[in-house]
């Protein structure tokens, strides 16, 4: 089958590889129909993820056909048309058990170098090093699922895969790091960074009852997006982040603020910014904390700081002495998608939001590489690719 593969930084190739098999009876084999490739996989393409391996099949945001079924898994049957959650949970264990999905105790089976950098480990996620298990990812012709009578959610008829496909990651991000806001209606919620998950961060917001949010960004198309959302946007290269905020929120800052951006946080002409790059450049630190160190400052007393973006290893100079001053409360997460599903599922079926409007590109697996490219330098308007094998 035809797949895109990771080969080093900045090498993504469409290889032909071999197809997956049945592994565990609980297995399911997936003929995928929609993937997308996903802010996250660009931290694969830029080399920052640890335990990539040359060859390794990419991509973690997928829906399609099943094809086999494993002969304990009672849930699924060939033919049902399934969404396929990034995280892998077995549904059984303590974390399961609680909800918390992606904390899975038994779906990694390299838990114990995740324990050396992490203290402990997550749950498995597809196609995002072997750090999280090691499991081939979804752009691809086809893909293995395990634990596949825990994760995959049937899709109903008259569906598009567009209206659902981002059920497998970015909508229940985004909308996870909405509710950990804690809004009850009337809330000024402020965002960094407005890529896909960005987006739906600020929809997911708005559900909620958010009366006000404010997008921070630079990329024109991405806070054109946010706009139309009903969104008020802050371009960081024009503006002070901070002073705006202040002002807007007549000095008592944002109620909560969501961190959508993660370790490769864009460079500014803040001193920070400039020695997380130098750091990393001279492997002297693992993430450029940046827009983290921000929305601290931004909110309010006692408000809530979101955190979805990826990091990966140790944070510098985080001014923990204004969040303990001030009464903060951090909340963050791999996101539990198989808890979200059936909540956001039904919210799409009501036409409450259709998370495909997001989509700016599409294209085929062989397209993929020039793609990932593309939406790394955000060019040509690119803020979301969905690829067809």
């Amino acid at each position: 089958m035809k797949a895109l593969t990771w080969h080093g930084k900045g090498d993504i190739r469409c290889d032909t590889v071999p197809d997956p098999r049945i592994e565990h009876p609980r297995d399911a084999i997936i003929k995928v129909s929609s993937c997308a490739i996903c802010g996250s996989d660009l931290h694969l393409l830029n080399g920052v993820i640890p335990t990539m391996k040359s060859g390794d099949i990419v991509g973690h945001e997928c829906m399609g056909e099943v094809v086999e079924v494993g002969a304990e898994n009672k849930k699924l049957k060939v033919g049902d048309r399934v969404v396929v959650p990034f995280t892998i949970a077995c549904g059984e264990c303590f974390f399961c058990l609680k909800g918390a999905f992606s904390g899975c105790e038994r779906s990694n089976p390299n838990k114990s170098m995740a324990e050396k950098l992490w203290g402990h480990s997550p749950g498995g996620l597809f196609g995002y090093s072997h750090l999280l298990g090691g499991y081939s990812g979804g752009q691809a012709e086809y893909v293995r699922v395990p634990y596949a009578d825990v994760g995959p959610i049937v899709v109903p008829e008259g569906l598009t895969d567009d209206q659902v496909l981002f059920l497998s990651d970015i909508f229940p991000t985004g909308y996870m790091g909405a509710e950990f806001c804690d809004i009850k209606g009337g809330e000024t919620i402020a965002i960094w960074g407005c890529g896909p998950v960005g987006q739906m961060a600020i929809r997911s917001a708005f559900l909620l009852g958010a009366e006000r949010v404010i997008a921070i960004d630079t990329v024109p198309e991405r806070l054109v997006m946010a706009r139309a959302a009903g969104a008020e946007t802050l371009d960081f290269h024009e503006v002070d982040v901070y002073d705006e905020i202040q002002k807007l929120t007549k000095g008592r800052g944002a109620d909560a603020c969501i961190d959508a951006v993660g370790t490769e946080a864009d460079a500014t002409a803040s001193f920070d910014s400039v020695l997380d790059r130098i750091k990393t450049a001279t492997f002297m630190g693992t993430d450029r904390p940046h827009v983290l160190r921000q929305a601290i400052h931004c909110c309010r007393n006692f408000g809530v700081v979101s955190v979805i973006g990826v990091y990966g290893g140790f944070l510098d100079k985080i001014p923990f002495g204004s969040a303990i001053n001030r009464g903060l409360t951090f909340r963050m997460a791999q996101t539990p998608v198989q808890r979200y599903l059936p909540l956001l599922l039904e919210r799409i079926e009501k036409g409450q939001i259709d998370p495909s409007f997001v989509i700016t590109h599409r294209a085929t697996l062989e397209e993929g590489p020039e793609l990932y490219k593309t939406f790394r330098d955000k060019k040509d308007g690119c803020i979301k690719v969905v690829l067809t094998p």
